[in-house]
């Protein structure tokens, strides 16, 4: 049966809670929950269990805190490394410049010395030509005269001169060029060492930036399932101090129903609104009917807060049946009379369908529904009527103050 309360504003906020705070938890999936009015030990105990889980979310807050001064050393870490990696490869570049230019001075040497070395080539060439006699000594002994002599002589001079300027530029570009060698070996020699640098600082830089994200990773993991823990106990708790006070008011309404007179067969419409969708198929509610009838013909007792499998209240039996039909959260949950009305689509007691859910109010309002049950066809349902009839299979009609739509799941 459906819960009132003595007042609107306490309904209104029971529902806002119950659609805010899902009722999925192990509990509801479990093959069967004796009750849906929990009791005071039960939420004591609830209440524990989020204490601990709010000292645990402490504890790990405050390593986390910790964690959080290592992630900022990380940084620092990788920052440096990062600089570093920038410098080395500035020093890469200028490294790479001077080799160039030590290189390019090197080939120059080497051409300057290969074309002296050409020179003299020539000269020594001329002089095996010439003779083995062009020499001083020769040319006086072989002079025809003043004049022949006068002209070998200076010959001898001319040849003598070119012979040590050539070698001279040689010597000169040899040296040069060995200059520009050892220049051109040192500046490969920093070249490579810088390049060393380089690839060092990048894999410093690197491992650095790897640990911080690792750390990152490790940190939200703990953030998340820290959140999540705390979350669910939280529902918990919540969760099982809704369904006593829903309970207890559903209680007091039926109590209610029982003592007020003169209640109307069928309420009038009044204006009422529901779900503009539906989440269910009519093969769902075809299901949703066969499970009922079998519990109905099975003699199930009547238990207050029940859902199955062995007894069950009006709502519990709404619950099982639609539940077995193959809907579960986030689509289908554990309400109680009153919010299942808020919760399904309005539709016409002309129009209604077998799987249809039916309500009854004891004063017409949607705040003092007491009962629901299971539409069966032909004016007939299925419902758990109350501890003293158990569950039947009767008339829309065998109970007063009938609502004027049922709800389409």
């Amino acid at each position: 049966m459906k819960i009132c309360l003595s007042q609107k504003i306490r309904f209104y906020f029971s529902l806002l809670l119950i659609f805010t705070f899902s009722l999925s938890f192990s509990f509801y999936n479990a093959a069967a929950t004796p009750t849906k009015k929990p009791t005071q030990q039960e939420i004591d105990a609830a209440k524990k269990i989020e204490a601990d889980k709010k000292a645990a979310a402490d504890a790990a807050a405050a390593k986390l805190n910790k964690a959080n001064q290592t992630l900022k050393q990380l940084k620092s870490v990788a920052a440096t490394k990062a600089k570093e990696y920038q410098k080395a490869q500035q020093e890469l570049n200028i490294a790479t410049k001077n080799a160039n230019i030590a290189n390019s001075q090197l080939k120059q040497a080497q051409s300057s010395v290969n074309s002296a070395n050409q020179k003299i080539g020539r000269i020594a060439n001329l002089a095996y030509v010439s003779g083995g006699g062009f020499t001083a000594l020769d040319s006086v002994l072989q002079a025809d005269g003043p004049q022949d002599l006068a002209d070998r002589l200076s010959g001898l001079d001319a040849i003598g001169a070119n012979n040590s300027a050539a070698l001279s530029r040689y010597q000169d570009a040899a040296v040069i060029a060995a200059n520009a060698k050892d220049k051109a070996d040192k500046a490969q020699k920093i070249q490579a060492s810088a390049t060393q640098k380089v690839a060092i600082a990048k894999q410093a830089a690197d491992e650095a930036k790897s640990l911080q994200q690792a750390e990152v990773d490790r940190l939200q993991a703990i953030q998340d399932q820290l959140a999540k823990e705390l979350a669910a106990a939280q529902k918990v708790r919540l969760t099982l101090e809704q369904q006593r006070q829903l309970s207890e008011l559903e209680e007091a309404n039926a109590d209610m129903a029982l003592q007020i007179p003169n209640q109307a067969k069928i309420w009038p419409d009044i204006g009422f609104t529901g779900r503009s969708t539906i989440r269910s198929t009519q093969d769902m509610r075809d299901a949703a009917v066969a499970f009922a009838k079998i519990q109905v013909e099975a003699k199930k007792p009547y238990v207050w807060g029940a859902e199955g499998p062995n007894s069950f209240d009006c709502s519990g039996l709404v619950y099982a049946a639609y539940r077995s039909a193959g809907l579960g959260w986030p689509n289908w949950d554990r309400l109680n009379s009153s919010l299942y009305w808020v919760a399904t689509k309005r539709v016409p007691l002309t129009q209604l369908v077998p799987g249809d859910l039916i309500f009854y109010s004891y004063n017409g309002t949607v705040g003092k529904i007491h009962h629901i049950a299971i539409y069966a066809g032909n004016g007939m349902m299925w419902e758990a009527h109350s501890k003293d009839k158990d569950l039947l299979y009767s008339s829309i009609y065998s109970i007063k103050g009938l609502m004027p739509y049922g709800g389409r799941v």
